[in-house]
């Protein structure tokens, strides 16, 4: 940006860098800038479609006070100040796959509306760097052209500005960014590229000076209050920032120190406000003291003293207002969350009552019955239901009628409310119904209770300390920030105990089988005296398993080469894991590190890349077309063609016969063409799995729709990865393939150690696709691969499934795998999905639970607000999940009836 560039080193200008707060995101980010307040965590989800601020703001105060404004670019401005624009033209920011027609529309009202002199204000927000940022990344080839079209827009509203202000008074422009961008090209989170941005005062009221050789770091909510005092108007009411002193460098001592005194009374008064004890803070001290040696030099300026002695009197006062001011601004930024306890609590209870209810089930839920009923009729006739929901409702109104601040649940239609309070009730006398019938249960006497001494093996006891392990690190802010280590390391010590369990199989077993067969037949017995009193099934529940059905199996899956195969195959994945590690950097800590995937995306190895990508393409579709019909291996084979297609037209891969890719397109035809086949599978595996249920008994169709199910979501998967992630995609089918015929078939783990090694790889597959627990590392233009405009439903479906592609398939798979099994029992399915989900809401109640507590914690919004977010996607997505398991376990249940 050389004109820039110039302005800053010609001395008319001043420079900044302005550190914005998470989440980096455009709304809130706007609302800082306009209110010089820090915006709620919320505002993320809210900045999908962005409400009317109602806060005391900038834009209100203008138009107040008789300003013309004019605005062209994000409409998330027209949502957030409707009526407020003299004149306006908005372009949605949510299509990032145009990097130039959102600019051209701002851009194409320039030469008119410079030319006019009826507007005050004009506020530009140019949004094709942040697109090219999402889809191609920092290091794109594409930015420098667009920074160079950036740079010729500034010249030319300088130079607008300039030749007007011989009759008038002096013009400001002032050039800033709402948010930065990551090393992979996105924002929202915390990381220095995000939350740094750059800040220029531009204006010929400035006296030439020499710059400054590092800018100074201002806060991003300093800016409101700046241009408030600039255009003579109030500073916001909520405003936390301070004056940025050196634009008002050139104004006369009385006159800044009257600015400073204005921006010192509205932050103590805000402090009034929120703080009961605000006397005693330390920035209210210092600016009374301030305030005092103010009036001082006031009475020796209205004496007419214009010694030495004044002007060192005043700076001493500028210098006292200005400690005051940054005080008072750090002690309101951390009172700005002000939390609804009474909805928090509400919520929590909620949430802890159902993983108590979950957990009390468990017995009967892996019982070879799958029987997981909440008993609600019983406690829903009961006086202790009734008595629970007068109390509950009490306390309600009393909490209602006495709170000071607004309450969301509060103002809840009272019929929600009592809906509410019924629930918790409800939930409760179920609870401790179910807590009843087990102690009921567990005071009858047991024929054989040795048998449940000896139940755990060493995988239940890996599974159960890895499980307790992670949730415990959940109240660490650094664990979370690398997360993805504590999976890497689960799966890892994972591979080792089932080499561990291989070798053992196939080789300490095998040789003492004669003293073992009766052995085992005792503990058959045994158990099978136990079960048909429990009601236990042996299969699935676990007991004494890794000893028994790994030795009755031994001496006949084992036999040649698939013998070393299978005991390579933990190896061969600590391999993969290992190269997935490689691919992309993750986290926080060490996202900034240049990876494989950096290198790959670089322009300078394209074919690199393209070679990459064609070799991934071939290997999913060998991978993923052996169980599938002949027309879906058809479909699959053209869809990935069409990927690569995809690809090549947006620039990011090459065909053989192209030397460079200078006709990039939106490649909307090529993905639609992809999205035919996703369609074209799905359903004929839908219709599959639906003949199955009505129509057929027969378990293999049921079992090839479901395969063919899993198929489409690959290929859509292989459509929305980018290409250097393809290889995630490859290897997460190569692990599935090689667990299920070398390690659980050979091994016969039940469905609930089976149903915890998908969820593992699940969550380690997750960040192997370059996540974390921050909000930048979510691929928006995965949204809009297709689209030719922001359509939010597709966009926001898309975007989720790319982001959790690797739970995603890890769940489909374990569906595929326990309904395909014909020697496991028929409620493996079941199992499956009950495992599932307490596996998923043990974390997150008591994630939830641990940041109530951690509320006031000072990494609360940069870190473990964000993982809240990601985990209440994850529910969705588990719930979603879990209900396409229970239609698929009707079958087994359907059958069950019709033997009886």
């Amino acid at each position: 940006m050389p004109y820039t560039t110039q302005l800053v080193e010609k001395g008319t200008s001043y420079s900044f860098i302005a550190e914005a707060k998470p989440p980096t995101v455009t709304m809130p980010r706007i609302k800082a800038l306009m209110t010089g307040s820090i915006p709620g965590f919320i505002d993320v989800i809210v900045n999908l479609n962005s409400p009317a601020l109602l806060d005391d703001n900038l834009i209100w105060q203008a138009k107040t006070a008789g300003k013309r404004i004019i605005f062209y670019g994000d409409d998330t401005w027209v949502k957030l100040f409707p009526q407020h624009f003299m004149e306006y033209d908005g372009t949605t920011s949510f299509f990032v796959s145009d990097f130039t027609e959102v600019d051209d529309n701002v851009t194409r009202h320039l030469d008119r509306v410079l030319k006019r002199e009826d507007w005050d204000l004009l506020i530009l927000h140019y949004l094709g760097l942040d697109h090219i940022g999402h889809m191609t990344g920092p290091n794109s080839p594409l930015v420098g052209p667009k920074l160079h079209e950036m740079d010729n827009i500034l010249k030319k509203i300088h130079s607008s500005l300039l030749s007007k202000e011989e009759a008038s008074l002096p013009n400001l422009l002032v050039v800033c960014g709402d948010h930065g961008m990551s090393e992979t090209g996105s924002h929202g989170g915390s990381s220095e590229g995000e939350v740094y941005t750059p800040l220029l005062f531009i204006s010929s009221a400035f006296e030439k000076r020499s710059p400054l050789p590092q800018p100074e770091l201002v806060q991003q909510t300093d800016i409101a209050s700046t241009l408030a005092v600039g255009l003579g108007l109030p500073i916001s009411r909520n405003n936390v920032g301070n004056l940025i002193l050196p634009v008002l460098g050139g104004k006369t001592m009385r006159e800044q120190l009257r600015f400073v005194h204005l921006n010192g009374f509205q932050l103590s008064r805000l402090l009034q406000e929120n703080t009961p004890a605000y006397e005693k803070d330390p920035g209210y001290e210092h600016f009374k003291i301030a305030e005092k040696a103010h009036g001082n030099w006031i009475r020796l300026y209205l004496e007419g003293n214009n010694s030495e002695i004044l002007l060192n009197l005043g700076k001493k006062v500028l210098k006292q207002y200005l400690e005051a001011l940054k005080t008072l601004s750090s002690s309101l930024s951390k009172q700005v969350a002000q939390y609804d306890m009474y909805s928090m609590m509400v919520g929590t209870v909620i949430i802890i009552e159902v993983l108590l209810l979950l957990l009390i089930s468990v017995p009967k839920a892996l019982s070879n019955q799958a029987e997981f009923e909440v008993p609600l009729s019983p406690p829903l006739f009961s006086l202790l239901f009734y008595l629970m929901c007068l109390m509950l409702c009490a306390v309600h109104v009393i909490v209602c009628t006495s709170a000071e601040s607004l309450c969301y649940f509060c103002s809840m239609s009272w019929l929600t409310a009592v809906g509410v309070m019924m629930l918790i009730s409800a939930l409760m006398c179920g609870i401790l119904s179910a807590i009843a019938k087990v102690s009921e249960n567990s005071t009858l006497p047991l024929k054989n209770p040795v048998v449940f001494s000896s139940s755990w093996s060493e995988i239940d006891v890996v599974i159960l300390s890895g499980t307790i392990g992670h949730v415990l690190s959940l109240g660490a802010s650094s664990f979370i920030e690398e997360e993805h280590q504590t999976w890497y390391f689960l799966i890892n010590t994972l591979c080792l105990m089932l080499c561990q369990e291989l070798c053992r199989n196939n080789f300490l077993l095998k040789e003492c089988d004669p003293q073992h067969s009766t052995t085992v037949k005792q503990t058959f017995d045994s158990v099978g005296e136990a079960s048909e009193y429990k009601n236990i099934d042996i299969p699935a529940a676990g007991i004494g398993h890794s000893e028994l059905g790994k030795t009755t199996s031994s001496a006949e899956f084992m036999k040649g080469s698939d013998k070393w195969i299978s005991l390579a195959s933990p190896w061969i994945i600590l391999i993969c894991c290992r190269l997935l590690r490689s691919l992309n950097q993750t986290g926080i800590q060490w996202a900034h590190r240049p990876d494989f995937g950096h290198w790959l995306t670089s322009s300078e190895h394209k074919s690199e890349l393209s070679f990459l990508a064609a070799v991934s393409l071939f290997m999913i579709f060998f991978l993923v077309q052996r169980r599938c019909s002949l027309v879906s291996k058809i479909a699959m084979a053209l869809g990935l063609l069409g990927v690569y297609s995809y690809r090549a037209a947006i620039g990011n891969v090459v065909f053989p016969w192209q030397h460079d890719s200078k006709d990039i397109s939106k490649g909307i035809t090529e993905a639609r063409f992809v999205y035919v086949f996703v369609l074209g599978i799905v359903f004929t595996g839908t219709k599959d799995l639906l003949k199955s249920q009505v129509i057929s008994a027969d378990s293999s169709l049921k079992s090839t729709g479901l395969c063919e199910v899993y198929s489409g979501l690959v290929l859509l998967a292989a459509l929305l990865f980018r290409p250097h992630n393809l290889p995630v995609l490859v290897f997460c089918l190569l692990i599935q393939t090689i667990m299920t015929k070398y390690i659980w078939r050979p091994l016969k783990f039940d469905a609930a150690q089976i149903t915890v090694m998908h969820y593992w790889f699940g969550q380690a597959f997750f960040y192997f696709q370059g996540n974390s627990n921050g909000i930048a590392t979510v691929d928006v233009s995965a949204g809009f691969v297709g689209l030719e405009s922001y359509v939010e439903i597709p966009a926001i479906f898309l975007t989720a499934f790319a982001t959790y592609a690797g739970p995603l398939l890890w769940a489909i798979h374990l569906l595929c795998y326990l309904s395909s099994e014909v020697s496991r029992n028929s409620t493996a399915v079941g199992h499956g999905c009950f495992c599932y989900v307490l596996m998923r809401s043990i974390p997150v109640a008591i994630y939830i639970v641990l940041i109530t507590g951690l509320r006031y914690h000072l990494f609360i919004w940069s870190v473990f607000s964000p993982k809240l977010l990601y985990e209440g996607v994850h529910v969705f997505i588990t719930a979603a999940i879990c209900l396409f398991f229970t239609a698929m376990d009707q079958n087994h249940s359907h059958k069950a009836q019709n033997r009886k």
